[in-house]
């Protein structure tokens, strides 16, 4: 095993999830090439609803959001946390280029290689767009903006990754991000809601198998990156979604007692029949707890932006 960090965060964090018991494995290491590529396809499925729907929202009120955003006199700041390729903002960024917006665009993202690639993109499809992307966490890249200058925040939170976190640390994400903005400031927050259970199960599960591969997939890099010796058909994958919490959550069951060994780290993990490594959390909302997130926080609900099937919604908050 190499001796970056990187790496050796990773055999920690996986060492520790499997070691922790019930088992985890954080989601975050999904994304290596293959999973990034895997992520795409799930995007694209017809059983995946949430980027669709997204992208519905902006393309039929996009005139809406962008006078939410341009209604105060002075630049702004359009910060996307989490930019990844700008897919669905693209269609904002095109609005307010055509209003004559003043406004400087700001992608964040921890991969310096997703923002060269998307300021690539904008230099050719928007070449008079102000773009200052940040390598790095949400927060180190608002308080980095807080120290340049006084200017108003737009901040971007799309995609549903609010529902990544459990509803505790929802809360306190946040609270941070709110300590972060001044009064005036706005969110917009992309948000998967609450529906038949049939509708969200299937985005998890679709029939071609996809997000299977995808979470299979965490268990092959494992296998390559820190030697171990997991063999994936003694393994399912098993979505389950519970409509009181909202939480759509994925697990990856081992089918008999078995031992998993870690050529590289010297080390065996021992797993019982049936036992569980949970993946990944997806949290839907109601509009009431969306609202008591931002009364808690201390922001008040502008507006919410709703798709047609009523599916997914992009609320906008102010902070007070």
């Amino acid at each position: 095993m190499g001796n970056t960090f990187l790496e050796n965060t990773f055999a920690q964090d996986i060492l520790k999830g499997l070691s922790s018991y019930p088992k985890y494995l954080p989601s975050k290491y999904f994304y290596d090439a293959k999973g990034d590529a895997l992520f795409q396809k799930i995007m694209q499925l017809p059983e995946y609803y949430l980027t669709k729907a997204e992208f519905e929202i902006f393309e039929r009120q996009k005139e809406n959001i962008v006078n939410a955003f341009s209604s105060r006199t002075g630049k702004f700041h359009l910060i996307e946390l989490g930019a990844g390729d700008g897919y669905k903002t693209k269609v904002l960024l095109e609005h307010l280029l055509g209003k004559q917006s003043n406004f400087e665009y700001v992608p964040v993202d921890i991969s310096g290689n997703v923002l060269n690639l998307l300021q690539n993109d904008l230099k050719t499809s928007m070449p008079n767009l102000e773009v200052s992307p940040i390598v790095g966490d949400y927060f180190y890249a608002l308080e980095k903006i807080s120290e340049q200058d006084h200017d108003r925040k737009v901040v971007l939170f799309l995609g549903s990754n609010i529902g990544n976190f459990n509803q505790k640390n929802a809360n306190g994400f946040i609270k941070h991000l709110s300590q972060e903005l001044n009064e005036g400031d706005l969110l917009l927050t992309g948000v998967d809601l609450k529906k038949n259970p049939k509708v969200i199960l299937s985005a998890y599960n679709d029939a071609s198998g996809v997000t299977k591969a995808f979470n299979f997939n965490l268990l092959d890099r494992i296998n390559k990156e820190l030697g171990a010796n997991f063999i994936l058909d003694n393994y399912m994958h098993h979505p389950t979604y519970d409509p009181q919490s909202g939480e759509c959550r994925s697990y990856l069951l081992s089918l008999k007692k078995q031992e998993v060994h870690f050529a590289d780290l010297e080390t065996t993990i021992e797993f019982e029949a049936y036992e569980s490594i949970h993946t990944e959390i997806s949290k839907k909302y109601a509009l009431r707890e969306l609202q008591d997130m931002a009364k808690g926080a201390g922001f008040t609900v502008i507006e919410n932006f709703i798709d047609s099937k009523g599916y997914f919604v992009d609320t906008l908050w102010e902070k007070l």
